[in-house]
């Protein structure tokens, strides 16, 4: 009897740890498609800015050439 108590325990343990490692697997894959998204987000960002920046700088040349 004891030893079927020792069996069943050991079986209920050893699918607790079953469940923790997907747990973190998953957890981990979640995580690692919200950083190539927020890489995605950040290309995104720095072309826009760089396009603004072009823009800005190609205005300010139109405004100087009017000028002179």
């Amino acid at each position: 009897m004891k030893s079927i108590i020792v069996v069943v325990a050991a079986a209920a343990l050893a699918a607790c740890g079953v469940e923790t490692a997907t747990t973190a697997a998953t957890v981990a894959a979640a995580k690692k498609k919200e950083i190539e998204q927020g890489k995605g987000t950040l290309n995104q960002v720095r072309q826009n800015l760089d396009k603004a920046m072009e823009q800005t700088q190609q205005s300010a040349q139109r405004t100087e050439d009017a000028t002179k």
